[in-house]
């Protein structure tokens, strides 16, 4: 599955990480430590790889740039090797009858750096988001290690800042919807999985509607036993809380307040969910056909919607992606990204 692979030469010995994920800051960080003694080091590092997915279409993803720096990007493509958008050409519905979604995998799990899909880049490749001239790591609030979930998006969704959802009051935040994929295995960076939703939790953040689809890979092996969100306590017995004491409390170490949320923090139903799932489809349809100005600012270049005005053919998207700086090793961090964080509510 991966093109590449990195090593780092200690002293007489080798150590390899066989099957690296450049994205996990924390664990990178921890093995650059390791080396620290090291008389001789380089580099090989993975430039596209085949990503894990169930569906029939195979989605691949290029790096750009290195990761932990401003530059790093990731771009996907089709089985038939043409440069895609994540946002706009993976189809929400692996299975539309049964409710069956497609996930883009942004974060997985236990890692801290925060990655998303940049809705306003050309082909909207996963970079990691910058505050204040920084790059985003989550703080790790003790006891949570990074995110806990498998972290990602929902593709052809889209929250409306200029909708007012009528339960929340609020407006949208102008993404994809969120998804936190609560199954056992450790995705990776860039995985397109299949999912249903089992619930909903709406977090209001800085005044906007955020909602959090929580959801499960329907390969999981328990996958069968979870439809709808009670039945998460039963099988994963205070997941639910953790999450949200999880959003509640991730800003709290930057001295801000903690998060709120709508319905008083209760996670909504699976049907709930499918709900909102629904509408921001449309609210992305609407964008994406030009029905609705796109006066956010938004990057609408798509490859496989012919009866939208943003179409591109792939030799565009082609050129969009080789302007973009050469793959690189990753770049260490600093070890403060591994401090435990302590809050008392």
């Amino acid at each position: 599955m991966w093109g590449h692979v990195y090593m780092r030469v200690i002293g007489r010995g080798v150590c390899f990480l066989s099957k690296p994920s450049t994205y996990n800051t924390a664990y990178f960080s921890t093995h650059i430590n390791q080396c620290k003694k090291s008389t001789q080091s380089f580099y090989v590092f993975h430039t596209t790889r085949k990503h894990h997915t169930t569906t029939d279409m195979a989605y691949t993803t290029v790096q750009k740039g290195s990761a932990n720096t401003f530059d790093f990007r990731v771009y996907f493509k089709d089985s038939d090797g043409k440069f895609i958008s994540p946002f706009h050409d993976i189809p929400l519905y692996h299975d539309e009858e049964n409710k069956i979604f497609n996930m883009v995998v942004e974060v997985p799990r236990w890692t801290t750096a925060k990655m998303e899909i940049t809705t306003k880049d050309k082909l909207n490749p996963i970079k990691q988001d910058v505050k204040k001239d920084k790059l985003r790591f989550v703080h790790n609030v003790f006891p949570h290690h990074g995110y806990i979930w498998n972290y990602g998006a929902m593709p052809r969704t889209w929250e409306d800042p200029k909708h007012k959802d009528e339960s929340t009051g609020c407006m949208g935040d102008s993404d994809p919807i969120d998804v936190c994929e609560i199954g056992s295995r450790v995705a990776e960076l860039g995985d397109v999985i299949q999912v249903k939703a089992l619930g909903v939790l709406a977090l209001i953040d800085e005044g906007e509607t955020d909602w959090k689809i929580i959801a499960i890979d329907v390969n999981d092996p328990i996958a069968s036993k979870l439809n709808d969100i009670d039945d998460v306590d039963k099988h994963f017995p205070g997941y639910l809380k953790a999450t949200h004491e999880w959003f509640k409390i991730y800003k709290m170490p930057d001295n801000k307040p903690a998060n709120e949320f709508a319905f008083n923090g209760e996670i909504k139903n699976r049907e709930f969910a499918e709900k909102v799932i629904k509408e921001t489809h449309v609210f992305w349809r609407e964008l994406i056909t030009g029905s609705r100005p796109n006066d956010v600012g938004l990057a609408l270049d798509c490859v496989k919607k012919a009866e939208s005005p943003y179409t591109i053919t792939g030799e565009e998207a082609s050129n969009i992606v080789s302007q973009q700086q050469e793959a690189g090793p990753p770049h260490p961090v600093c070890p403060s990204v591994n401090k435990w964080h302590y809050i008392k509510l």
